[in-house]
């Protein structure tokens, strides 16, 4: 920990204290809880008026995990144990099918409309699950979310139990995200107990993390072969998501708190220096969203747009960085990342931030949430800061 560091970045906590308190969380509370069906809406235009009532549970995961993480580590207000409660009691039953599986999306009562074969509702399901039971002491709906993390774990190691199963013409690869989501949980669950099984997942996901390391252009590739073979001659294989990266990196800072490595601390470090440094707009500022390593086309159009989230997690990366380093190299991608983020994504107006920019950084789409953005990125970021900082603050 670096005092100087420490110094720069308190008139920040307080910034980031009072957005959250007064711009965030506000926007939210308002118009997002369904009182009449439970759960939540997520498809809020600019005002806040719903498009769409359909529940998708990413979100309803990720909104009740926030709500009862702001119980459990800001601010003891009944408001957020009450709209936490929306969600959980909303989760206990209805996202599962008779398998045990995660539907993608419901409609507003809750009754099944799509299934993404994929495990992130599952993800999300599982963290919003956990979280309420901290804040209320739900035993049943901590052990909903343990066997759901269990099943989670499964569906990663053998796709095909969510239908997705191996093809001959196939290369097996390893995805960051999966990398990311299985680590956030271990994280989420280590931070509860001291199970074996918990803290077993936690330090195997250090390596699984590690195997995705470009240690030339450091950073963390978006798809690895499992047999270490290039894969330049595939898109994916050469794909890289900035915003991925660098909360990539902090996850594994995480980790490192209890499994302390030097080098793969510098690695996390490096990483997201690199992935700044590679990601950043230098005619127009921000971040891509997706790149290709090579500098050949990308298969996503949306590929040059700025998102809110790579620079939230860009954010609170740097507070970790700073924190762990000093403002050496740091200072002035901190203060780039915020000047581009602060006049950009906060609505002075309606509240709460956009989420889509052009390249040239006007907003694109002037929704506050859909079936992706929503009640999470924003408000973690804003709140792990000012934790991170005022601990810091506290110790020095």
């Amino acid at each position: 920990m670096k005092t100087s560091a420490v110094r720069a970045l308190l008139p920040w906590a307080a910034k980031f204290r009072e957005e959250l308190d007064g711009n965030v969380i506000p926007f939210w509370l308002k118009h997002a809880l369904d009182r009449e069906c439970g759960g939540y809406f997520t498809c809020l235009d600019r005002d806040g008026s719903v498009y769409d009532d359909r529940k998708y549970l990413w979100l309803q995961g990720r909104f009740t995990w926030m709500f009862a993480r702001l119980w459990n580590q800001w601010e003891k207000k009944a408001a957020y144990l009450d709209a936490a409660k929306l969600g959980a009691d909303f989760l206990r039953e209805k996202p599962f099918d008779d398998r045990g599986r995660v539907w993608f999306s419901l409609d507003r009562e809750g009754r099944p409309m799509f299934f993404q074969r994929k495990v992130y509702a599952g993800v999300f399901v599982c963290m919003g699950l956990l979280e309420y039971s901290v804040a209320s002491g739900d035993a049943s709906c901590r052990r909903l979310a343990e066997d759901l993390f269990q099943r989670v774990l499964a569906w990663l190691d053998d796709p095909s139990l969510i239908d997705r199963p191996p093809l001959p013409g196939q290369i097996p690869m390893s995805n960051l995200a999966n990398a990311m989501v299985r680590a956030g949980l271990a994280i989420e669950f280590a931070a509860v107990d001291s199970d074996p099984r918990h803290l077993a997942v936690l330090r195997d996901c250090i390596p699984g993390i590690l195997r995705h390391y470009d240690p030339t252009l450091r950073v963390f590739r978006e798809n690895v072969a499992r047999d270490g073979r290039r894969l330049s001659a595939l898109p994916e294989g050469r794909l890289f998501n900035p915003g991925h990266s660098i909360e990539t990196a902090w996850f594994l800072l995480h980790l490192l708190e209890r499994h302390p490595d030097a080098a793969a601390r510098q690695i996390a470090l490096d990483a997201i220096e690199g992935s700044l440094e590679l990601g950043w707009d230098r005619a127009h500022g921000g971040l891509f969203y997706f790149m290709d390593l090579e500098g050949k086309p990308v298969f996503q159009i949306e590929h040059a747009m700025k998102l809110w989230w790579p620079h939230t997690e860009a954010i609170y990366a740097l507070v970790l960085a700073l924190l762990e380093e000093g403002e050496g190299r740091w200072r002035g991608w901190f203060e780039k990342v915020m000047d581009y983020t602060w006049a950009r994504f906060p609505d002075r107006e309606y509240g709460h931030w956009f989420g889509y920019l052009d390249r040239e950084g006007r907003v694109s789409s002037a929704c506050k949430g859909n079936h992706y953005k929503g009640f999470f990125h924003t408000p973690r970021a804003l709140m792990m800061c000012v934790q991170r900082i005022e601990a810091a603050a506290r110790a020095s």
